[in-house]
């Protein structure tokens, strides 16, 4: 996709997710390859011990490979866990290899929520963000329920907060020419693709979600 101006948010997510869920599994399985390709040999990846990342849903690039390594390598890995109440709560909490999933409201699996294995924010080294649609500064189109923003919107407020890292995942086929940005928003670095990274130009780029 090249230029999104005459779609609203509704209309472009709506087409977005179309063109994911339009891959094939054979698509699906080389995208994860080439996912994996970019990031597990990255520094950002390799340096980072505490990483969040989520299970694939709705034709979302699947990072389960990635997932895997980081728990070959001894990383801690986390997966986002919803809470009944409040509904609009999302935290992260430990995912050890094997262990026993069950489906949120949404139908996405995660892991029973147990606090003691919940980690904040602020103590995370990577997250690794699921997402709609990008562009090339930073840009991410998410779902549009907001679970990330509001659990990151507290690092967002600090003076040169460097951490976590905040990655977003996704298709090649994802990636749209540039989307608006709203003030509550939380800057992304950028995000990695199956064909390559996109790296944000400026401090202000920020999700859209």
């Amino acid at each position: 996709m090249t230029d999104t101006a005459p779609l609203t948010r509704p209309q472009l997510r709506r087409l977005l997710r179309d063109a994911r869920r339009a891959l094939t599994p054979l698509q699906q399985r080389q995208a994860a390859r080439g996912l994996y390709r970019q990031l597990a040999q990255h520094p950002l990846f390799r340096r980072a011990r505490h990483i969040a990342l989520y299970l694939p849903n709705d034709g979302e690039i699947d990072p389960r490979l990635l997932l895997r390594e980081a728990q070959r390598r001894g990383k801690r890995t986390y997966l986002p866990v919803l809470h009944a109440w409040p509904r609009t709560h999302m935290v992260f909490q430990r995912f050890d290899a094997h262990e026993p999933l069950r489906p949120n409201r949404f139908g996405i699996a995660e892991p029973v929520i147990n606090r003691k294995r919940q980690r904040p924010t602020w103590a995370l080294d990577l997250i690794l963000l699921p997402l709609v649609g990008f562009d090339e500064v930073g840009g991410r189109l998410g779902m549009g329920g907001g679970f990330y923003d509001r659990s990151l919107a507290y690092q967002s407020r600090r003076k040169g907060w460097k951490k976590p890292l905040l990655l977003g995942l996704a298709h090649e086929c994802q990636k749209v020419e540039r989307l608006t940005q709203a003030s509550w928003d939380v800057p992304l670095k950028g995000t990695v693709s199956d064909g390559g990274w996109y790296l944000a130009s400026a401090p202000e780029a920020a999700t859209c979600i």
